[in-house]
């Protein structure tokens, strides 16, 4: 027995789940720079299972006075005042996220979107910061529930490494890439994809 399709606005509480990955400067979202920042938009497919729609992603001119900490930049590679980063400034690079995503939720009849990341609490913390100092009025993100692949991937997979997840589940996976925002939030949106349509199929084998 087939289980009958849930429309997207009502499989989440009227939220539209969008994957958010963050390359920072450093882990003091108020201090250290946010530098890069990708999001990824889900939507049901004909088929009513959750797939990749949309990706954007940006580079990011730190903030007036922000901290760059060397380990930090060591760790993910970004060199910020690299002369082809082709940054922009944060307003800027909100603007540029958030008008899709308000379309898409928009366009799924949800409420708000809501961040899907891996240990999201990182996330939501570095956009929350950009948010306050860009002076943006209304974010599309609900400001503090988040949905969490590394436990997800516990669940799932019985890891909560995103490199271990995606290997588990059998993705394919770039060492030389990760820690580029579009990259992780890439993967995380296929994992989660995943796990949720995982999810509807063992729903119909109980019935």
């Amino acid at each position: 027995m087939d289980i009958p399709a849930i429309p997207l606005n009502q499989r989440f509480r009227g939220y539209l789940p969008v994957i958010v990955d963050i390359e920072t400067a450093g882990f003091n979202p108020k201090k250290n720079a946010l530098l890069e920042i990708a999001a990824v938009i889900v939507e049901l497919n004909d088929n009513n299972n959750l797939e990749i729609t949309e990706r954007y992603t940006t580079h990011v001119v730190p903030f007036k006075n922000s901290e760059l900490d060397p380990a930090a930049l060591k760790f993910n590679g970004i060199d910020p005042h690299h002369p082809f980063r082709m940054a922009i400034d944060e307003k800027e690079a909100l603007d540029m996220l958030f008008k899709p995503i308000k379309l898409a939720v928009k366009r799924n009849n949800c409420t708000r979107a809501i961040l899907v990341g891996h240990n999201p609490a990182f996330d939501i913390a570095f956009l929350n910061a950009a948010i306050q100092r860009t002076q943006i009025k209304r974010s599309p993100f609900h400001p503090f529930s988040t949905f969490d692949t590394a436990t997800l991937g516990g669940l799932a997979y019985q890891q909560t490494v995103l490199a271990k997840i995606a290997q588990a589940a059998g993705l394919d996976w770039d060492n030389e890439k990760a820690h580029s925002a579009l990259y992780d939030a890439e993967k995380t949106a296929e994992l989660f994809c995943m796990i949720i349509n995982r999810w509807k199929q063992l729903e119909a084998l109980d019935h």
